[in-house]
């Protein structure tokens, strides 16, 4: 029988599980295949340079919303043939090929500061999409 205690026990389970859904909705990755795919074409730099030893979105997205790109995740960005890439193979090419740019760094290429251990991008927006 629902009674006006029975509804606000409900009222108040729904409220509780909208927060909790918003609190570690937030925490998923949205494109896992990219951060995979990150952290095993450069295990090293991500032994030195990830958190628990993983990469992870910050390496393209210097901010909170995923819309917004550093330089390297432009570069990488670029040379995917489709948004949304789901292929590891042609994510891992896009990143492969996005090594040869030149970085902020002058005199160095994206692949040059990957293999001094450095992250390639930098902590500016360099492009919305």
């Amino acid at each position: 029988m629902l009674t006006v205690k029975n509804s606000v026990r409900i009222v108040v389970a729904g409220a509780v599980a909208v927060a909790m859904f918003i609190v570690t909705g937030s925490e998923a990755l949205a494109r896992p295949k990219y951060a995979n795919v990150l952290n095993t074409t450069y295990p090293d730099l991500a032994k030195k340079k990830g958190t628990d030893g993983k990469l992870t979105c910050a390496v393209c997205h210097p901010k909170t919303d995923k819309k917004v790109r550093n330089n390297y995740g432009a570069a990488v960005g670029g040379k995917l043939e489709k948004k949304n890439e789901t292929d590891e193979a042609k994510i891992k090419d896009a990143l492969t090929k996005a090594e040869a740019e030149k970085s902020a760094t002058e005199g160095k290429t994206f692949g040059d500061l990957i293999k001094e251990g450095e992250l390639p991008g930098t902590s500016d927006a360099a492009a919305i999409n």
